[in-house]
């Protein structure tokens, strides 16, 4: 996954670069749209497979936030970064992948993602062992254990069952 981030901040960097050439003959929505569709649209891009990956590389991705962030409202590399992406708004790289997942879990459960994802998660009522149990009439996932956790952990089916972002109502 290192080639994939170092790749992705390094393509981010240069449209930063290239959009602070003209910044100046930009209005603040123009600046807005730019960034959006040059820079954050890399970031968003299989971000969902980016769960599990190394602090370094969640640090090296939000760099390329906290620089478009500075880049909005023109204020040096020393300012915290928080405030602005607050104010944008902005979702830290964590919590974007986070997103992105529960938002391919949410469709994957209501049918409208691509059946080869949706057919590999399970719900605790679809199995008949635990159909009677108190568990089968909440919308949680089944959750297989894994043997590796570097990389089996980062399969769909347990990083998307793993999350607290189910809200499946209960048929």
């Amino acid at each position: 996954m290192s080639a994939h981030v170092t790749t992705t901040v390094r393509a981010c960097f240069a449209a930063l670069r290239q959009i602070r050439s003209v910044r100046r003959s930009l209005t603040q929505d123009a600046l807005l749209t730019l960034i959006r569709s040059l820079v954050i649209t890399k970031l968003d891009f299989c971000c969902s497979a980016l769960t599990g990956v190394s602090g370094l590389l969640m640090q090296r991705l939000q760099s390329v936030l906290n620089a478009a962030a500075r880049l909005v409202f023109l204020v040096r590399r020393s300012e915290h970064t928080t405030p602005l992406l607050r104010e944008l708004p902005w979702l830290k790289v964590p919590e974007r992948i986070q997103y992105r997942l529960c938002v391919l879990t949410h469709r994957c459960l209501h049918g409208t993602a691509p059946p080869y994802l949706a057919e590999t998660l399970q719900l605790t009522i679809e199995v008949d062992a635990r159909c009677r149990l108190r568990s089968a009439s909440t919308s949680t996932l089944i959750v297989q254990s894994t043997r590796r956790s570097t990389l089996g952990d980062r399969a769909f089916p347990i990083s998307s069952g793993g999350r607290t972002c189910l809200e499946h109502p209960a048929s």
